[in-house]
């Protein structure tokens, strides 16, 4: 049987800290994606939210005479709540109110497939609910199916805060191991030499249609927000270079909670360890501008600034291809521009090792270990003289290796 959609009274207070007018686009999406139908939207202009209802009574009024209109069952707030602003408000409407936060973590628990990702929506949730368990509030007393329920399963979120303290510890420590394990592949990518391209960007811009069509894998690619949200590896084959590993990352969305990016650090953490990034943005979006902000204001947080990055914009053939784009035009529907993609990706990482033949002497044939363990050994074989290796060197660490390097005629020797 088809559980009957919540219809929601979005409402927001635009006091102006950011583009209310495009928050509230982005949480109409939000809700489309929760299977949330949105039947009104209402905004109050304000200098200051107010600390026990978050909007005035007047238009909380106004709020509630809409709900009783269009039958809504839900309220969403278009910004984080207290758990006094929550329970004043559920008692005043008497539906569940949620805030922008509640939704985006309602979303993850949906779309979490694998053990850790749904760790760490468990994680995320229990840490903003904690402070928030006031008591007497509609959304945070119910259990079972609802929005703003989902995840924890088992955890009664009416238990004493040290119960979900303990909770929050034990969850904690099993996602440190999880990630000791995530460290111990990249190590291993980085003894076999191979490269690490991240795909990062806005949610919904493409980047698992991307990494389809580029590697030819089936991932889910749907277009909706947040369709996945676990990381996914596949080899891509470069012009001229060994297969690369392409990383598609969980998506971003503005105003990103701090706490939400900590707990999905260990898998934001591909993109800090890559190679190289791609930064996706969708070309068909008035709204580009603000997913590329958005991408670096994460990645800032991420500490990858001295990472290389390649802006590409997905979706051209929803646009006038004349239109003037700072970066790589790319369609992975058509599979226009992709080759320039890939040429880009060659290039550099290219630029970021040296490809050479070493020669290097018997007393210093234990300098072939850094290289296996930080660069790419292609070949390597016995002469007389001693240790003949062709390797792509890392950039950083070919100060220490050019003496070594053999010209072309004496490689053969």
């Amino acid at each position: 049987m088809e559980l009957k959609k919540d219809r929601a009274v979005l409402v927001a207070a635009d006091i102006g800290e950011w583009d209310c007018e495009h928050s509230l686009e982005e949480l109409k999406a939000l809700c489309d994606t929760d299977d949330v139908e949105v039947g009104a939207v209402v905004i109050q202009n304000m200098t200051k939210r107010i600390p026990a209802t978050y909007i005035g009574s007047g238009k909380a009024e106004q709020v509630r005479d809409l709900i009783e209109e269009i039958e809504a069952t839900l309220v969403v707030v278009d910004d984080d709540l207290s758990g006094v602003q929550t329970r004043n408000l559920e008692q005043f409407f008497n539906i569940p109110v949620i805030d922008r936060t509640t939704l985006i973590l309602d979303i993850f628990a949906r779309h979490a497939t694998t053990a850790e990702g749904k760790l760490q929506v468990e994680l995320a949730q229990l840490r903003y609910r904690l402070p928030r368990l006031t008591g007497g509030g509609l959304g945070l007393s119910q259990q079972g199916g609802g929005i703003g329920t989902r995840g924890p399963g088992e955890t009664k979120l009416e238990s004493d805060r040290r119960h979900i303290r303990s909770r929050i510890r034990s969850l904690s420590g099993k996602l440190e191991e999880m990630e000791s394990r995530r460290e111990v592949t990249r190590r291993a990518r980085q003894r076999n030499g191979i490269p690490v391209v991240a795909l990062v960007g806005y949610t919904n811009v493409g980047k698992s249609s991307l990494l389809n069509v580029l590697t030819g894998s089936d991932i889910l690619a749907e277009d909706k927000l947040f369709a996945t949200l676990d990381p996914t590896a596949r080899r891509l084959p470069v012009a001229n270079m060994q297969n690369v590993i392409l990383i598609d990352t969980v998506g971003f969305v503005s105003r990103l909670p701090h706490h939400l990016v900590e707990a999905f650090k260990s898998t934001l953490a591909e993109a800090k360890y890559a190679d190289l990034i791609l930064q996706v943005a969708d070309a068909s979006s008035a709204d580009w501008h603000e997913q590329l902000k958005v991408t670096e204001q994460v990645l800032g947080n991420l500490e990858c600034g001295d990472t290389p990055r390649l802006t590409v914009f997905n979706k051209i053939d929803c646009i006038d291809t004349e239109d003037a784009l700072p970066g790589i035009r790319v369609s992975a529907k058509t599979g226009e521009g992709l080759d320039v993609l890939l040429s880009e990706i060659s290039r550099v990482l290219s630029e970021r090792v040296v490809r050479a033949m070493l020669l290097l002497p018997f007393e210093d044939v234990g300098k072939a270990a850094l290289l296996r363990d930080r660069g790419n050994i292609i070949s390597e074989h016995w002469v007389p003289e001693g240790l003949m290796v062709q390797a792509s060197v890392d950039r950083k660490l070919w100060p220490r290796y050019a003496k070594y390097e053999v010209v072309p005629d004496e490689r053969t020797k």
